[in-house]
């Protein structure tokens, strides 16, 4: 599918291959606040994820994608979320693993990626996504691709700092 190729990055499938990365994410505490995550994942469960991968989104209402680089690196993950067919909306996330790896762009293409895999695909048309107030980079991310911040959500997410604010932001298809 052309839609999910760039010039440096790709998005793809998951696949069962994939258990260690996701399992690795899932259970790395220093990013569950930005997913709302509060207890560990088992492999078992994360395997569990990944043999039921293959639902459509329709059914499944989310599609997760790897972001992989051309040498068959595995960079990241961008999600779609609370897909709702009815009103043309999904919320969208992403996350690059490795520190080495954020800032060169990747994050960029894929976003690029998956929002016009989500327009000229999947027909939406409108995508969220939330972001701490403090998170500069996703929220540069986020804006240069369009997205407008619409709401400031005060005290929202409790993190072991405390509370911290989060943006609503929202791209919409014109």
């Amino acid at each position: 599918m052309i839609t999910l190729k760039g010039e440096h990055t790709y998005l793809r499938a998951l696949e069962p291959e994939d258990l260690d990365f996701v399992h690795k994410i899932e259970n790395d505490e220093n990013i569950w606040h930005m997913s709302h995550t509060q207890t560990p994942f088992s492999r078992f469960l994360v395997k569990q994820y990944l043999d039921n991968a293959h639902q459509d989104i329709y059914e499944a209402k989310q599609l997760r994608l790897v972001i992989s680089s051309y040498k068959d690196e595995v960079l990241g993950l961008i999600d779609i979320f609370d897909f709702d067919f009815k009103n043309k909306r999904a919320g969208i996330g992403i996350v690059i693993t490795e520190e080495k790896n954020r800032g060169k762009g990747y994050g960029q293409e894929a976003l690029s990626l998956l929002i016009n895999y989500c327009f000229e695909q999947l027909h939406l048309k409108q995508l969220y996504c939330n972001i701490a107030e403090n998170n500069t980079a996703s929220l540069s991310l986020f804006v240069s691709k369009g997205f407008h911040k619409i709401g400031l959500k005060k005290d929202w997410n409790y993190t072991n700092e405390g509370y911290e604010n989060e943006y609503l932001l929202q791209l919409i298809n014109r």
